[in-house]
């Protein structure tokens, strides 16, 4: 045999049969409470997410909970290299392999070539 056990709508604690106060309101909701004092704290229009005793405010707050299992792992990020726009992967890991003064060189040469496409040819001005 199977006892019908109810759940306090204010603390949330089982109410078992012969127990509890229920109140039924003129919008038809039928409201079970353990006791007294979880009615008036409800007919009060109290949070019980506020209330230290109640089952929200264990919950909330994470009281009573195993600590020790329920613990996650975190795991560690695994570093992936990809392709960016414009260069391939084996590209990058050659410049990445090349030696820096010839790096520099070439990053140089680049910046100069650049810039003499930029700057514009000037004309002598003639007083």
């Amino acid at each position: 045999m199977s006892l019908k056990l109810d759940l306090c709508n204010f603390s949330g604690y089982k109410i078992y049969p012969s127990r509890g106060i229920r109140l039924a309101k003129t919008d038809g909701k039928i409201y079970n409470f353990i006791n007294k004092k979880s009615r008036n704290a409800a007919l009060n229009k109290k949070n019980p997410r506020k209330i230290a005793w109640t089952v929200l405010y264990r919950r909330k707050h994470k009281k009573g909970t195993e600590q020790d299992v329920a613990k996650k792992r975190t795991r560690k990020t695994a570093k992936f290299q990809r392709s960016i726009q414009g260069a391939t992967l084996e590209n990058i890991l050659a410049k990445r392999n090349q030696n820096p003064e010839v790096r520099k060189a070439q990053r140089e040469q680049m910046i100069r070539s650049q810039k003499e496409k930029i700057r514009p040819r000037r004309r002598p001005r003639h007083l």
